[in-house]
C-alpha cells in the first residue's frame, strides 16, 4: 500500500510574510482576487492588513463576508454567484476555518460545478479539477485549513456538519503571519490552540499513522505544549509557536485523518453553534483515556512533547495517565471549561451519537466504537 502526502505548493511564515501576496499574484498572472473574509475580521481591521497589500501594488479584488463561523451550504451557494458575478480568478481567504472552508467550497464549484449542491461534497468526492487557485492566510493558530485537504460545511436543515476531503481543495499558498494573529482575544487563541493539539494528538494515534506523519505531530505536541500558554498571554514568542505548530500538525492531520475527538466535536457545532476548539478540547481527555488500549507507546511520546519529565521510568499506565493529565492541565490553564454541561441537553444524546458515529473522522480513531459507547462517553463529559 502506498502512502500519499499532499501539502501545498509554497508556503510563508514569519512576521510580515503577508508582504510576499503581492509577488505571487503578480508572479501567478492573477487579475482580480475574491477576497474571502468573515465580518468581524472586515470590523477590526486585520482583512485590511492584506488588502493594503493589494491596494499598494493597485490590485483589484473584491470582498465577500456572508460567512457564519460554521460555514452553511448557503454560504457557499452565495458565495460562489458573487464569485462569478466579480469576475475574479484567484481567492484569497483570511481568517479561521470558517472563511477558509467556505473559500475552498466555493472554489471547487466554481471549478466543478456538477457540484453546486454542496452536499455532494460531503465525504471523498470525485471531482475532476483543481478549485480555483486559493492563497489561505489564517488568523487563527488552530484550523490549520491553509495546508489541508479538508473542509467543513454546516448542513443547517439537517443540524449536522460536512467534512469534505478532496486534494484539489488545497490552498495553492499558505500565508502564515504571525501578525496577522495577534488581536485574538484570549478564549479564541486558547480555543483554536487546542484545536490544534487535537489535530496533533488525533493525527498521531490514528489508525493511518506512519513514520512521516509521526514526525510532524510529536513535534507539533511539543512546540503546542511549549507555546499555548504564551499565546494566550499575548506573548509574539508564544504567538510564532502556536503559528507554525498549528501549520505542522495540519500538514500531519490532514494526510492521516483524524479520530472520534472530532467526530463528536462537529455535531455540538452544528447543533449548538459550540466554536469548535472548545468542543474538542473539551472532549479530548475523555477519549484519549477511552483510546489507550488501543495506542500502545504512544501516549509515552505525547508525554515527553509534552514536556512531562521522567516518562521513560514509568510504567505503560503511568505514562499514559501522565500524557493525559498534561493535556488536562493545559486546557485549564488556557480557560477551557471541564466539561459539556453547560452545552450539551440531555434529550439531544441520540441524535449526537448518531451523528458522531456517522462522521468521516470516526473510522480513524485508534479504538474500533459503536453509538452506545460514543453515547457514554458524551454522557460522561455531562
Amino acid at each position: 500500500m502506498a502512502n500519499r502526502f499532499v501539502l501545498n505548493e509554497t508556503s510563508y511564515h514569519g512576521a510580515g510574510a503577508i508582504n510576499a501576496i503581492a509577488d505571487e499574484v503578480t508572479a501567478r498572472g492573477f487579475k482580480k482576487a475574491f477576497v474571502c473574509s468573515d465580518p468581524d475580521l472586515i470590523k477590526f481591521g486585520v482583512t485590511k492588513k492584506v488588502t493594503d497589500v493589494l491596494d499598494k501594488i493597485g490590485f483589484a479584488y473584491e470582498i465577500y463576508s456572508n460567512i457564519k463561523p460554521n460555514p452553511t451550504i448557503e454560504n457557499v451557494q452565495t458565495g460562489v454567484a458573487a464569485f462569478k458575478a466579480a469576475g475574479t480568478d484567484c481567492i484569497i481567504a483570511i481568517g479561521g476555518g470558517s472563511s477558509m472552508d467556505t473559500a475552498k467550497a466555493i472554489g471547487i464549484i466554481i471549478t466543478n460545478p456538477e457540484f453546486a449542491d454542496v452536499v455532494s461534497l460531503e465525504g471523498v468526492a470525485p471531482t475532476k479539477n483543481p478549485c480555483v487557485p486559493i492563497i489561505a492566510v489564517p488568523t487563527t493558530a488552530g484550523t490549520a485549513a491553509e495546508v489541508t485537504i479538508n473542509y467543513v460545511i454546516t448542513d443547517d436543515a439537517k443540524n449536522r456538519k460536512m467534512v469534505c476531503v478532496d486534494v484539489h481543495d488545497i490552498p495553492v499558498v499558505a500565508v502564515v503571519d504571525p501578525d496577522m494573529m495577534s488581536t485574538m482575544p484570549k478564549g479564541l487563541t486558547a480555543a483554536t490552540g487546542m484545536d490544534a493539539l487535537t489535530h496533533a494528538i488525533e493525527g498521531y494515534i490514528t489508525k493511518g499513522a506512519w513514520e512521516m506523519s509521526d514526525m510532524f505531530h510529536i513535534k507539533a505536541i511539543e512546540i503546542i505544549a511549549k507555546s499555548l500558554r504564551g499565546a494566550v498571554a499575548n506573548d509574539p514568542a508564544g504567538r510564532e509557536g502556536m503559528a507554525l505548530g498549528q501549520y505542522i500538525a495540519g500538514m500531519g492531520f490532514s494526510n492521516v485523518g483524524l479520530g472520534i475527538v472530532h467526530s463528536m466535536a462537529h455535531p455540538l457545532g452544528a447543533l449548538y453553534d459550540t466554536p469548535h476548539g472548545v468542543a474538542n478540547a473539551i472532549i479530548l481527555p475523555t477519549v484519549m483515556e477511552y483510546n489507550a488500549p488501543a495506542t500502545g507507546e504512544k501516549y509515552r511520546d505525547i508525554a515527553k512533547a509534552m514536556g512531562v519529565e521522567g516518562v521513560d521510568a514509568m510504567s505503560l499506565e503511568d505514562a499514559r495517565k501522565a500524557a493525559i493529565d498534561a493535556v488536562k492541565q493545559l486546557s485549564i490553564d488556557v480557560g477551557i471549561p471541564a466539561d459539556l454541561k453547560d452545552i450539551v441537553k440531555a434529550e439531544d444524546v441520540d441524535f449526537l451519537s448518531e451523528s458522531a458515529f456517522a462522521d468521516a473522522c470516526r473510522p480513524g480513531n485508534p479504538r474500533d466504537t459503536s453509538v452506545e459507547e460514543i453515547k457514554a462517553l458524551y454522557l460522561s463529559l455531562m
